[in-house]
Parts: structure tokens; C-alpha cells; sequence
């Protein structure tokens, strides 16, 4: 039988489509009409993938209680070096492209796959050697929601995936129900590749916007902020700030050999025991990460600070123990992608209302503090966001723990 150039080409192209990812757990909705492609370029399947049957739960019972942690596992070999990853939320059953969806959870390169240059062995029903988990903030209110899992791959065309799930939030008091200012502060979801006017770039790990404040730093130093009008995503604090909800942080374990050499750090900051608890002068609890040793640890590390004892803090580069951080008064904003030589991990607060990040030596957009929340103005390597509303609580990174984890390849 003759095949003609283009018949072959078609369905090399057919099978290679065929091997891309899946997220198998949570399990999401309409698994019989889910298929594994990205969005389509021009958006219009936004949000869930949309198609007929999108939102039958076909069995999908994905129970999950506030504080606990949860598993995200994959399906596929076509992994395009791996990427970056969102677990995000909406409170909207069925939701339509108006929904609003918070982060509640980033992962800056190494998803869903870590350790790889291009694809996987195998085909559409292998599974993913390498597990992931999330934990669900306490703070969120409890009942039906919407679970989405966002990918942006690291190799290949630019693109964007999209996987839904129906999740029932448990736990929590009566006040859970009905509380949504701790899921309004969170950071909105990430978008790009979808016709938006907004895009990743090639070979590079995304480097999130606004990564909230549980943020796990899984790929190499090839972090790259996104290109072109990327909407500022609102609340959160870029990676790093006061949190009201945050749960306990536990340490986590491989559930199957890794590709590659794995490494990361969950940040999270513990709540205030009290709402109504006085002003902390000089000893408000501050959160510092230590950085990796030279033999990183095979699994990411979870390093929470405790409201009843205050974490020391890890002085960066070029500031003294004394102070905690180097602060350059009356800064303003840097055009984003503008080179910022030497300042590698610095936060740059304007006016203290909004900041960008020097990450992979550039400046990324300028994003907004979230509502109630001031930051210190000036380019600092230990950047100070302020709950204006509550008792003060600095909250500090140092500019030598970005440093090593963003240089840390895997």
C-alpha cells in the first residue's frame, strides 16, 4: 500500500499527540471525552478544556479536607522537558471563562516531570514516574469547588494545559462556609498561550507572575518571566508574604523513582493565634529557608515559621545579621526584561503598593501587593510585605536562598 508524505507525516503527528499528559489524580471530570492535547491556541475551549460532557463527574469523587495534603499524579510520556505547574480553585460548579480561579499551589519548573530534556519512554497510558503533592490551605471556605491543573511546558510549541476536577472541601466551622477573604487575597491563576497576548518562552522554565506563597522550586536556573501583556495577577505576594491560613508543613517522601535529580522548597508562612493579638515590635515572626547543600536532599523540604517562635533569619548577601537586608530607598518601577546584573533574587517594592523580582538575571512585571498589605519601598534582597490591617509581621527572604535554589540544576 502507498502512503503519500503527508499521510505519514499526519499520523506521526497523530501519535505524537496522542502520548501527552494527563492528570490522573485528582481525578477529573468527564475522563470518557478528556483528551490529552493542550487548549487550543485561540482560548476557545477555556476554561476545563470545553466539550460536550466537560463537567459529568463520571464517577470523580475527589474528597479533601482544609490542611491536608493531597497527591497529583500524571499519565503520558510526551513531558516537553518538564515546565511549570498551578493547582488553582474556583468556587463556580460549572465554571465558564468569567470564573475566577486562585492558586493555591506553584510549581517553577520540573512538572510534570523532572530531570528530563525532552520526552518520556513509553506512550499515553504510562504512567509519570514523578509524584507530586499540594496541601489545601486551611482558610479556604469548605463545600463543592472546582480544582484546576495548569501546565506550561518547558520544550516544544508554546502551550498551555488544562485538566479540571470536582472536589468537596470538608472541615473547618460553620464560619468556613462563608469566609472568602483569605481565597480572594490568593493570586489568580496564570494564563498564557491562549490568543491572551501573553506567552512563555522557549527552553526556559515559567517563572510565575505571582506564584502565591506556596511555591516549590523544582527546575534549573533557566527561569524565564513571561513575555508579552501578561495581566498582573491579583492578591498573593509574588512567592513570598504574610499568609492567614497557611497549614503546618510536614515533610514529604518519593512515592516512585525520580527521572532525574530532584531538589526544592516549599514556602509557607504559620498564622497568628489570635485575630485580635497586639502589635509585635522587634519580634514578629519572620521566615527564613535554608539554603541546599552541596548534596541536595532527594525530596522538596517544607519549612514553615511558628507564631510562638520566631525563625532567625538568613542574612543575604551584602546585609549584616544585624539588619536582616539591603534596602535601596525611593526605587521605581524597571521596565520588564530589563537586565538587572547582580541582583539575582532581589524584590524591587514601588511605592509600597506593588513590586517586581529580578529572576534569570531580568525584571519581571510589575504585580500588585495584595488588598490590606504594604510592602517596603526600595530594592531589597529581604523584602518586607505588611499586613496594614492586623499586627505587623515582616516576612524576609534572602536574596542568597534564591540564589542557590534558582542555580540549582537538576
Amino acid at each position: 500500500m502507498h502512503f503519500t508524505s503527508s499521510i505519514v507525516a499526519t499520523l506521526g503527528m497523530a501519535s505524537y499527540a496522542s502520548a501527552h499528559i494527563m492528570m490522573t489524580t485528582p481525578k477529573p471530570f468527564g475522563k470518557s471525552t478528556l483528551n490529552n492535547s493542550p487548549l487550543l491556541a485561540d482560548g476557545s475551549d477555556f476554561p476545563c478544556k470545553q466539550r460536550g460532557g466537560v463537567y459529568d463527574p463520571e464517577g470523580a469523587n475527589n474528597s479533601m479536607a482544609l490542611g491536608s495534603t493531597q497527591p497529583l499524579n500524571f499519565v503520558g510520556s510526551a513531558v516537553h522537558g518538564g515546565g511549570s505547574c498551578q493547582i488553582s480553585i474556583t468556587y463556580d460548579e460549572k465554571p465558564t471563562k468569567d470564573s475566577v480561579w486562585k492558586v493555591i499551589h506553584s510549581i517553577e519548573g520540573g512538572c510534570p516531570a523532572r530531570g528530563v530534556d525532552g520526552n518520556l519512554s513509553g506512550g499515553p497510558d504510562t504512567p509519570v514516574p514523578d509524584n507530586y503533592s499540594f496541601t489545601i490551605p486551611n482558610s479556604l471556605p469548605t463545600g463543592n469547588a472546582v480544582l484546576a491543573w495548569t501546565w506550561f511546558n518547558k520544550v516544544g510549541n508554546r502551550e498551555m494545559y488544562m485538566n479540571c476536577a470536582p472536589i468537596d472541601i470538608t472541615g473547618g466551622n460553620s464560619k468556613s462556609k462563608r469566609d472568602t477573604a483569605a481565597y480572594d487575597a490568593l493570586p489568580d491563576m496564570f494564563t498564557a498561550n491562549i490568543g491572551n497576548g501573553c506567552t512563555t518562552d522557549d527552553n526556559k522554565d515559567l517563572k510565575f507572575p505571582n506564584a502565591g506563597e506556596s511555591v516549590e522550586l523544582l527546575g534549573s536556573s533557566t527561569l524565564a518571566v513571561p513575555l508579552g501583556s501578561c495581566q498582573a495577577a491579583s492578591g498573593g505576594s509574588g512567592g513570598g508574604g504574610a499568609s492567614s491560613d497557611a497549614p503546618k508543613a510536614t515533610q514529604s517522601s518519593a512515592a516512585a523513582t525520580p527521572t532525574g535529580t530532584q531538589g526544592g522548597v516549599f514556602v509557607t508562612v504559620a498564622p497568628n493565634a489570635s485575630e485580635t493579638a497586639a502589635p509585635v515590635a522587634t519580634s514578629a515572626p519572620v521566615t527564613s529557608v535554608a539554603p541546599v547543600a552541596s548534596a541536595a536532599p532527594a525530596v522538596p523540604t517544607n519549612v514553615t515559621s511558628s507564631p510562638s517562635a520566631p525563625a532567625a533569619v538568613v542574612p543575604g548577601a551584602g546585609s549584616s545579621a544585624n539588619n536582616g537586608s539591603d534596602t535601596t530607598t525611593g526605587s521605581s518601577e524597571t521596565a520588564a526584561g530589563t537586565p538587572c546584573p547582580g541582583q539575582e533574587g532581589s524584590w524591587n517594592c514601588i511605592s509600597g503598593t506593588s513590586f517586581q523580582r529580578c529572576a534569570s538575571g531580568q525584571w519581571s512585571v510589575v504585580q500588585s501587593v495584595a488588598a490590606g498589605t504594604t510592602c517596603e519601598a526600595g530594592i531589597s534582597q529581604n523584602m518586607k510585605i505588611v499586613n496594614a490591617a492586623k499586627p505587623r509581621r515582616a516576612i524576609r527572604f534572602s536574596n542568597e536562598h534564591v540564589r542557590r535554589h534558582l542555580a540549582y540544576s537538576s
